[in-house]
């Protein structure tokens, strides 16, 4: 009996070795490069012409990174200033996750 259950362990590292194979050949998502049009007030930050949602977020946070508006002791709240301020519905502070959120009303 000990044998059996030695070579069923076996069998599952086998199987989960040639599982991660298969995931390690990924395609990117066609909906992520797929070019949206930014609205008026997300335009004056990331550009008017339309651009790939992941281009669009690493616009948007280099201008976030340079006018630093990450909050130091807490990295994933972001403050906003007068020109964010429209994008984030008015509010002065939100979360990096909420912030993907309100960003997505900005975009069609």
């Amino acid at each position: 009996m000990p044998n059996s259950s030695k070579s069923s362990k076996t069998s599952a590292k086998t199987q989960s070795k040639t599982s991660s194979k298969k995931s390690a050949t990924r395609k990117p998502n066609a909906a992520f490069m797929k070019p949206v049009q930014p609205s008026q007030e997300l335009a004056q930050i990331v550009g008017q012409k339309p651009l790939p949602r992941t281009e669009l977020t690493k616009k948007l946070w280099a201008y976030i990174k340079t006018k630093k508006l990450q909050d130091p002791k807490n990295k994933r709240m972001i403050k906003a200033d007068a020109q964010l301020q429209p994008i984030f519905g008015g509010r002065t502070q939100v979360s990096m996750f909420e912030m993907t959120k309100l960003v997505n009303k900005h975009v069609s």
